[in-house]
C-alpha cells in the first residue's frame, strides 16, 4: 500500500507506483485529501492499473482499511507531512491512510518531506523517533537539496524514487542472517597516478561491488562500501568511502574490518603503481617518443587485512583470470583466508568489467564448485549473499557439493 499525503512532493510518488509496478507488485494507493489538491487519483490509476482509494468509508464498506491492512506485504507513506506524522505518532483514526497503519502487522516505511524548519522543529523531530523507535516503522529521509520555490534548500526534500523502492526492498527483504550484521564491501578500480594528469589502472566500473553492496543493504545488514573511482551513484543506506589508490583502500579497510562480519572483495585493485608519482605533467617534448615507466608492488588489501578479520567473520573474495580459472581461484582461495571466491573469466562476452551481465562460478573451502549461468549484476549479487548467509547461519566454511 502507497499513501500520499498533501504536499508537493507527491508528484514523486506516481513515479514511484509506476515502478514498483513495473517491478512486479499489486500496488493500492491512497490519498489524503490534501494529497489530491496536487496529484489526480487517475495518474496513479493509469500507472498501477488498480483504482486509487482516497475515502475511508466507501462502497467496500467500513472495513476498507482492514482489508488493506491484512493484504499488504509493506505500507510505504510518501511523503508523509508533519501533520501527518503527528496524526500517525499519536495512533489517530481520522483516514484511511491511518487507520490502515493501526490494522496492519505489515513493516512501514515512512518518507517525510516539508519545510526544513518545519522538519527541524522538536515536536516533528519527537514524533519520527516515536515512530521510528517504539513502533518500528523505517524512516526513510528525508534528504538535503532544493525545497519548494522561496524556500531554499536544506533537510526536509523527499527521497528520490529509486531511494524509496531501496528502502521498501530493505522492509520486504531483511532476513535473520544480515540483520545487525556489519558488511564491507570493496568495489571498483583503483588509480595509480603517474602524474597530475595520468595513471595506471583497469577497467571495472565497480558495478559487481555496488549491487553486493545495495542487496546486503536491502537484507537489513549495516554496510560500508569502500569504492575506487566509479561513475556509480552512493547506495542509498549504504556508508560509502570513496578512495583512488590501492594504499588508501588498503588504508581504509584496514580501520574498518574488524567490525565487520562479513568481508567481500570485489574491487579490482591494481597490482603495481608507479615508482614515483611526478608532480608536473610529463610532456612528450621533454621526453621523446620513448617513455620507461617502473612500477612497484602494490599493498594486497585483502592478505595483509587477514589477521584482522573479526572472529568467525565470513570473507569473500573475486578472481578474475584469463587462464587457469578454477586453479588460480583455489590458490586465492587458500592463500587470503577466504571461504568463497568468486571467479570469472576475463574477455567473456557479457561478463567482466562494464558490463550489467556477469557470469561466475564460485569455489568454496571444499573445493566444490558452482557454475551459476549469466545473470544480471543484481542477481549475482543475490546468489552470493545467499550462499553468505548459509555459511553464516550453519557456522562452517565453504559450499555442500
Amino acid at each position: 500500500m502507497l499513501g500520499v499525503t498533501g504536499g508537493i512532493a507527491a508528484y514523486k510518488s506516481v513515479q514511484v507506483a509506476r515502478d514498483l509496478t513495473r517491478l512486479g507488485a499489486d500496488v493500492d494507493v491512497v490519498l489524503t485529501r490534501g494529497a489530491r489538491e496536487f496529484v489526480a487519483p487517475l495518474s496513479f490509476e493509469g500507472v498501477t492499473g488498480r483504482p486509487a482509494l482516497t475515502e475511508l468509508f466507501s462502497a467496500e464498506g467500513a472495513a476498507l482499511h482492514v482489508r488493506l491492512g491484512g493484504e499488504a506485504d509493506v505500507v510505504c507513506v510518501a511523503p508523509a507531512t508533519a501533520d501527518f506524522l503527528a496524526r500517525a505518532a499519536h495512533g489517530r483514526a481520522d483516514d484511511l491512510i491511518c487507520t490502515t497503519l493501526l490494522a496492519t502487522r505489515a513493516p512501514v516505511v515512512l518518507c517525510p518531506a516539508m519545510n526544513d524548519r518545519m522538519y527541524a522543529h522538536p515536536q516533528v523531530q519527537r514524533n519520527i523517533a516515536h515512530l521510528r523507535d517504539q513502533l518500528g516503522y523505517l524512516v526513510a529521509g528525508p534528504a538535503e537539496g532544493p525545497l519548494a520555490v522561496g524556500e531554499g534548500e536544506g533537510p526536509g526534500r523527499m527521497l528520490e524514487p529509486r531511494q524509496i523502492e531501496e528502502a521498501i526492498g530493505r522492509a520486504l527483504g531483511s532476513t535473520e542472517a544480515f540483520v545487525g550484521r556489519h558488511v564491507l564491501v570493496t568495489a571498483g578500480p583503483t588509480r595509480e597516478p603517474i602524474d597530475p594528469v595520468r595513471y595506471v589502472g583497469n577497467r571495472s566500473s565497480g558495478k559487481m561491488g555496488y549491487a553486493i553492496a545495495e542487496a546486503a543493504w536491502r537484507r537489513g545488514a549495516d554496510v560500508t562500501l569502500v569504492s575506487g573511482p566509479s561513475t556509480l551513484g552512493p547506495p542509498y543506506g549504504v556508508e560509502l568511502v570513496s578512495v583512488e589508490t590501492a594504499a588508501e583502500m588498503h588504508q581504509a579497510v584496514a580501520e574498518r574490518i574488524s567490525d565487520a562480519d562479513v568481508s567481500i572483495f570485489a574491487a579490482a585493485v591494481s597490482d603495481f603503481r608507479p615508482a614515483e608519482a611526478v608532480r608536473r605533467k610529463v610532456k612528450r617534448s621533454e621526453t621523446g617518443n620513448d617513455v620507461t615507466i617502473s612500477l612497484v608492488a602494490n599493498p594486497d588489501v585483502a592478505l595483509d587485512t587477514r589477521l584482522l578479520r573479526k572472529p568467525r567473520a565470513v570473507s569473500v573474495g573475486f578472481a578474475l583470470e584469463t587462464h587457469d580459472l578454477l586453479q588460480n581461484a583455489a590458490a586465492k582461495l587458500e592463500q587470503k583466508g577466504f571461504d568463497l571466491v568468486v571467479a570469472n573469466a576475463a574477455g567473456e562476452e557479457g561478463a567482466g568489467f562494464g558490463g550489467t551481465t556477469n557470469r561466475v562460478t564460485l569455489l568454496g573451502r571444499d573445493r566444490a564448485h558452482e557454475e551459476l549461468p549469466l545473470l544480471p549484476k543484481d542477481e549475482v549479487a543475490e546468489e552470493l549473499l545467499d550462499r553468505v548467509a548459509t555459511i553464516m547461519c550453519d557456522g562452517r566454511s565453504g559450499m555442500e557439493s
